[in-house]
């Protein structure tokens, strides 16, 4: 099952993030193509540099968002670290609770 995909990074975040956190809600949004003009981005080949991470997860509760977002930048400190990996990732990161309750809000 080595087939390539066009997105190998998401894949890999997909796959990790699923496995720690059993996420009821992930969206992962490749904002790369935003960036590739700065100054950074100029020679990179990657094509998967900036993300925007949503995750629901009650893997998350009782954690204060910065605990939460370490927990996140440590399950892909890899990808982070690698050359041509993850420049930027901005995350959100919610309880099932907490999504609910935006549901509430914004439906009213």
């Amino acid at each position: 099952m080595s087939s390539k995909t066009a997105t190998p990074m998401e894949d890999v975040m997909r796959e990790k993030i699923t496995t720690a956190f059993s996420p009821s809600n992930l969206i992962i949004r490749n904002d790369s193509h935003l960036h590739a003009h700065h100054a950074p981005m100029q020679g990179s080949t990657s094509k998967e540099t900036h993300f925007h991470v949503t995750i629901t997860s009650s893997a998350f509760q009782s954690k204060m968002q910065p605990a939460r977002h370490r927990m996140v930048y440590g399950l892909l400190k890899d990808e982070m670290s690698q050359d041509g990996g993850i420049h930027a990732l901005q995350l959100k990161t919610k309880t099932p609770e907490e999504e609910q309750r935006e549901k509430e809000r914004q439906g009213h």
